[in-house]
C-alpha cells in the first residue's frame, strides 16, 4: 500500500501539461486470478478530439483541454479469451479457435458488467471498471498530436485493421481476417497493446456531446432526449462510446479520435474491451 501510494504521489508531482513523459517504464500490477497485467498512467493534460483538417474527422470530434487529475492502472492489452474463460467458465467468441491470448470479442456491455463483478469477487482489494472515453483517448495518444499514436499514418505492421481501406491515401496494406493474439503489433510509447485496431473496445460512457471548453475528469452523456455534458457522470442514455477500430474497419476507424457507438445489449465478432483498476474504495 505505501509503495503504491508513493509512486501515485511522484507521477503527479511529474505530470506535465503536454503529458509528455512515456510511461513505458511505470509501475505495474498483475490480477493474481488470471495474470491480466495493468499499468499505472500518471495525471496529466491532453487536447482530446480532432483540430480541423484531419483526414477523417468528424463532426463529434470538438477539440478541448482535458485534465486526468488522478493516476490509474490501464490494462496492458486488451482483455483475452483465456482470461475471459478462467473468471466466466466460457468462452463467447466467435474467433474462439484463435487461442486464449486472442482477444475476447462477441461481448455486450452488459456482459462486461458481469464479468467485472465476478473479477471483483476473485481480486479482493480492487475494483475494475472499463475506462473513460478520455481515459481512453489519453491512453490511446501516449503523449502524441497526431492522427494516431504512431504519427500521420498507421500501417498493417503497426496494427490489426483491414489494410485494402488505408488512410488518407496511404499504400494498401495486408487483411488478417480475424483478430490477433494480444501484444502482436509493437506497443505505444507507454507500452500499451493494441489501442489501435484488433477489436473496438467498449467505453464507461454514454455517447453525448464534448463540452466547448477545458474540463477536469470528465465523462459523456445523455439527459433524456437531450444531448449534454456532465462531469459527475451519466444517469442514462442509449448507446454507450466504443474505440479504437478493428481488424475488420478501415485505418480511419483506429485515428485515436474517432468515436463510434452501440448500444450496450449489442455484440459483435470484432467487439472487445479492456479494464481500469482501482483500489477498492477510491
Amino acid at each position: 500500500m505505501a509503495r503504491l501510494q508513493a509512486a501515485l504521489a511522484l507521477l503527479t508531482a511529474i505530470a506535465t501539461a503536454a503529458c509528455a513523459r512515456p510511461h513505458a517504464r511505470a509501475p505495474t500490477w498483475r490480477e493474481p486470478a488470471t495474470g491480466m497485467e495493468f499499468v499505472l498512467l500518471g495525471p496529466g493534460r491532453f487536447r482530446m478530439g480532432s483540430e480541423a483538417g484531419e483526414p477523417g474527422r468528424q463532426p463529434d470530434e470538438t477539440p478541448h483541454e482535458v485534465l486526468l487529475s488522478r493516476a490509474f492502472y490501464l490494462g496492458r492489452h486488451e482483455v483475452t479469451q483465456g482470461e475471459w474463460q478462467a473468471i466466466m467458465g466460457a468462452n463467447p467468441s466467435h474467433f474462439a479457435s484463435c487461442g486464449p491470448r486472442c482477444p475476447v470479442e462477441s461481448v455486450s456491455y452488459q456482459d462486461v458488467q458481469a464479468f467485472i463483478g465476478r473479477l471483483a469477487e476473485r481480486s479482493p482489494g480492487s475494483r475494475f471498471r472499463l475506462p473513460t472515453e478520455a481515459e481512453w483517448e489519453y491512453a490511446c495518444r501516449a503523449g502524441s498530436t497526431t492522427p494516431f499514436a504512431t504519427g500521420n499514418n498507421l500501417t498493417t505492421r503497426q496494427a490489426n485493421y483491414d489494410g485494402n481501406y488505408p488512410y488518407d491515401g496511404a499504400a494498401a496494406g495486408s487483411y488478417l481476417g480475424r483478430p490477433a493474439p494480444v501484444g502482436s503489433y509493437p506497443a505505444n510509447r507507454w507500452g500499451l497493446y493494441d489501442l489501435h485496431g484488433n477489436v473496438w473496445e467498449w467505453c464507461e460512457d454514454w455517447y453525448g456531446d464534448y463540452p466547448a471548453g477545458p474540463v477536469t475528469d470528465p465523462r459523456t452523456g445523455r439527459a433524456g432526449a437531450r444531448e449534454v455534458w456532465d462531469a459527475r457522470g451519466p444517469a442514462w442514455g442509449r448507446k454507450r462510446v466504443i474505440r479504437g477500430g478493428s481488424w475488420y474497419f478501415d485505418a480511419n476507424s483506429c485515428r485515436c479520435a474517432l468515436r463510434y457507438t452501440h448500444e450496450p445489449r449489442d455484440k459483435g465478432f470484432s467487439l472487445g474491451f479492456r479494464l481500469v483498476r482501482e483500489e477498492a474504495g477510491r
